[in-house]
C-alpha cells in the first residue's frame, strides 16, 4: 500500500499558469493520455490531488497482455492462469486463454510517467474544484488551457451538469482490505452470504492479498461484508481502500473538454474492470489531442472524433449493464452455479474471455517502441472498435 506523500500547509504554494494541454488527473487515464503527447513540444500541465501513485483505488489487476504491451512489467506482481470461482454449491476453475496479473500501483504509475517525461511536461498537486470556460479553478489557483482533460474519475468534476450523488446514481460500490499473506490463486465469490448483488474477491499479490467485496446496489454497504471474507479466511481486515465504480457510459466530450476513464463512464459493467479501459480511451484521447498540436486537426474535430469513438463502445457496454442487471437479480437462484460450471469448459472460456478483451484489445497500444521512437512517434489516427 502506499504511503501519503501530498504536500500540505506551506508547501503548497499558489499556482496559476498557462499551458497548451491541462491533464486533471494522474491516475491511468491521465497518464495514458500524457504517454500519447510524449515529445510533442507541447507545454503539458497534469495535476492531481496526490502525488503521483499515493492513492490506490482497486485491486490493481488486469490482462497482464495489456502490461506487456505498454512495458510495464516491472510493476507486475503475481499472474494467473485460471479464475477459482466459488458459489453455494460448490468451487469451479476457469481456464483462461490469457493471464492475469496484479501490479503494484505506485510502480505502474512511474513507468507510465516515464513514458509521457519531456522537458515540456509539468506534475504539480492541486485539487480541482470546477471550471468556468477553458480556465480550470483549484486550491492553488486558476489555469488555463485549450485543451483540457478530466481523468479526475466518476465525479466527473469539470462538467457543468448536475453532478451525479450516490447511491441515487449509476454506481457500483468496493471496498478492500489489504493483508499480508501470500496466495496462488486469484479467486472470485459468487455468493449472497456476502453481497446481495454482486461479487467478492481476493487477488495475491505477492506479499499481500486484496480482499474485498462489490455491490452493483450502491445502497448496500460493503464494510461489513469485507471484514466477513476476510475473516472466513483467517485474515485481518487492515489497510483499507475503497471507492464508487460508474458502470453506465457518459459523454466522452463535454463544452470543449475531453473526459475520460470514470469520468466518462469508461468502466466495465459485471466485471468493474476500469484500469484497462482507462488505458485505452486514455490512449486514444492523447491521439486526438497529439493531432491538434501536430495541426493536422482542430479542436473541434478532435472533440468529434473522441467522442465518436467512445460511444462506438456504447452497444457492449449497454449489453455488459444488462448482463449485470440479469445477474444482480438472480444472485439468490442457481444462475451463478451454472455459469460457473460452463466456464468449465476451456472452449467456452476461450469465447467468453476473448471478446472480453476484444472490448478494450491490447493491439491498440501498437508496436513495442523504445523510449526515444516513443517520444518523436506522430500522433496516429484513432483506430475504432
Amino acid at each position: 500500500m502506499p504511503t501519503r506523500a501530498t504536500k500540505r500547509g506551506a508547501q503548497r504554494t499558489p499556482l496559476a499558469r498557462d499551458c497548451d494541454v491541462l491533464i486533471c488527473g494522474a491516475s491511468f487515464a491521465g497518464l495514458a493520455v500524457a504517454r500519447e503527447l510524449a515529445g510533442c513540444g507541447a507545454h503539458v500541465l497534469m495535476i492531481d490531488r496526490y502525488e503521483l501513485g499515493e492513492r490506490q483505488t482497486s485491486a490493481c489487476a488486469m490482462p497482464t497482455v495489456w502490461l506487456q504491451a505498454l512495458d510495464l512489467d516491472d510493476s507486475l506482481r503475481q499472474s494467473f492462469d485460471e479464475l477459482v470461482v466459488h458459489t453455494p454449491s460448490g468451487t469451479s476453475r476457469w481456464p483462461l486463454p490469457w493471464s492475469f496479473s496484479t501490479f503494484d500501483y505506485r510502480e505502474l504509475c512511474a513507468l507510465l510517467y516515464a513514458q509521457a517525461d519531456s522537458p515540456t511536461l509539468a506534475f504539480e498537486t492541486a485539487t480541482v474544484t470546477g471550471r468556468d470556460g477553458f480556465t480550470v479553478e483549484t486550491d492553488r489557483g486558476e489555469l488555463r488551457a485549450p485543451l483540457i482533460v478530466d481523468g479526475l474519475g466518476w465525479r466527473r468534476v469539470l462538467s457543468n451538469q448536475a453532478a451525479i450523488q450516490p447511491p441515487d446514481a449509476r454506481l457500483s460500490r468496493g471496498l478492500e482490505v489489504h493483508p499480508e499473506g501470500r496466495g496462488e490463486d486469484m479467486e472470485l465469490w459468487l455468493d449472497t452470504r456476502y453481497v446481495r448483488s454482486g461479487y467478492s474477491w481476493s487477488f495475491p499479490a505477492d506479499d499481500e492479498l486484496r480482499i474485498g467485496v462489490g455491490s452493483f446496489w450502491p445502497a448496500h454497504h460493503v464494510k461489513q461484508p469485507t471484514v466477513r471474507l476476510a475473516h472466513d479466511l483467517g485474515l485481518p481486515a487492515k489497510r483499507y481502500q475503497g471507492n464508487w465504480i460508474p458502470h453506465q457510459l457518459r459523454a466522452a466530450v463535454e463544452d470543449g473538454v475531453f473526459f475520460v476513464g470514470d469520468s466518462a463512464g469508461h468502466c466495465l459493467p459485471v466485471t468493474a474492470e476500469g484500469i484497462r479501459t482507462a488505458l485505452y480511451f486514455g490512449l486514444a484521447c492523447g491521439r486526438e489531442l497529439r493531432g491538434v498540436l501536430d495541426g493536422r486537426r482542430t479542436r473541434q474535430e478532435a472533440l468529434q472524433r473522441y467522442g465518436a469513438f467512445s460511444d462506438s463502445h456504447a452497444a457492449k457496454y449497454r449489453w455488459l449493464l444488462r448482463v449485470q442487471q440479469v445477474v444482480g437479480r438472480l444472485m439468490n437462484t442457481p444462475l451463478p452455479t451454472a455459469i460457473s460450471l460452463g466456464m468449465r469448459s476451456r472452449r467456452l472460456a476461450r469465447w467468453g474471455f476473448d471478446h472480453y478483451l476484444a472490448i478494450a484489445p491490447p493491439s491498440f497500444v501498437g508496436p513495442p517502441l523504445s523510449r526515444g521512437a516513443l517520444r518523436q512517434r506522430p500522433a496516429t489516427a484513432v483506430a475504432t472498435a
